[in-house]
């Protein structure tokens, strides 16, 4: 695409994920994983607020009602922004020590997707969760490696997910109503030299836009055709996540980590760990709020 990547906040995260854009209040809301923080973006002022939790933050969204629902290393949780305090609302992985939450986001009816791994990256212990708004919690997807992105086609008929032990995106059949999925069809695969596939958005046309970790981009791809389309070249060698936002919702807010980089990359890549930024030239599916 040849558009202008812009670094927006130089916070060198140890591993920065999920984005999520609350178009009402205009913040962009994300986490560092490793360094333990919650953070809230305004581009207005460009002001980025950080929050210590004193655990492992695997996923935050924005509610309906105010605040956050976060998915924490000790379970679920809703987040009181005015007070800034935290609800504890259940962990469905209290048997599993050895687990923690890494990356999600709510459906388009309003319930919070957040899946696990094993903190060692060795095991298939992984379970992708779904919190409803009347807060229980179901599983969905069971022998996961690394639950990561997850999007919703705009006509909400179908669930993409990764897990990033597959290295491929998987398409659910997907009923708003009930929540459920099934039909599980493998649509795009990616090669190893292109880095691990990540996290993962959509826009208006049904384009996914999937984070490279390892390999240095966003690229954007048609589900239906397998086909690339276009890709983004980031100054990051690990590219976690995105998600549009900003006023017209074609602003591609992006996280990156510092993780597992030699001191050579990070000459390479100074910035890494930043958010960044890039206008694009197609308008992205917005953010649903939480709505338990």
């Amino acid at each position: 695409m040849g558009m202008h990547v812009e670094l927006i906040v130089d916070s060198k995260s140890l591993l920065g994920e999920g984005p999520s854009w609350d178009r009402e209040k205009k913040v962009l809301y994300w986490v560092d994983i490793l360094g333990e923080q919650i953070h809230f973006y305004q581009p207005n002022t460009t002001e980025n607020k950080t929050i210590d939790v004193g655990q492992v933050p695997g996923a935050i969204a924005p509610r309906e009602n105010g605040g956050a629902v976060l998915a924490l290393e000790n379970g679920f949780y809703a987040y009181n922004g005015a007070g800034e305090t935290f609800e504890f609302i259940c962990n469905p992985e209290e048997h599993l020590p050895h687990n923690r939450f890494n990356d999600g986001k709510c459906d388009p009816a309003g319930r919070f997707w957040a899946g696990t791994m094993d903190k060692e990256e060795e095991k298939r212990s992984g379970t992708l969760y779904c919190l409803d708004e009347n807060r229980s919690v179901k599983e969905k997807v069971t022998g996961v490696g690394i639950s990561n992105g997850i999007a919703w086609s705009p006509d909400h008929t179908y669930m993409y997910y990764i897990d990033t032990f597959d290295n491929q995106v998987v398409r659910y059949q997907y009923e708003m109503a009930t929540g459920e999925i099934q039909n599980p069809d493998s649509v795009l695969s990616f090669e190893q030299e292109e880095g691990a596939p990540d996290g993962m958005t959509i826009d208006e046309e049904g384009m996914l836009w999937i984070a490279h970790f390892g390999g240095a981009k966003v690229s954007r791809w048609n589900p239906a055709t397998g086909e690339k389309v276009d890709e983004i070249q980031v100054p990051a060698l690990n590219v976690t996540c995105c998600v549009f936002g900003g006023e017209n919702m074609n602003e591609l807010f992006i996280t990156t980590a510092r993780k597992d980089m030699s001191e050579e990359d990070l000459q390479k890549y100074p910035h890494a760990g930043g958010l960044f930024k890039v206008k694009t030239n197609v308008r992205g599916c917005e953010s649903y709020k939480f709505s338990g």
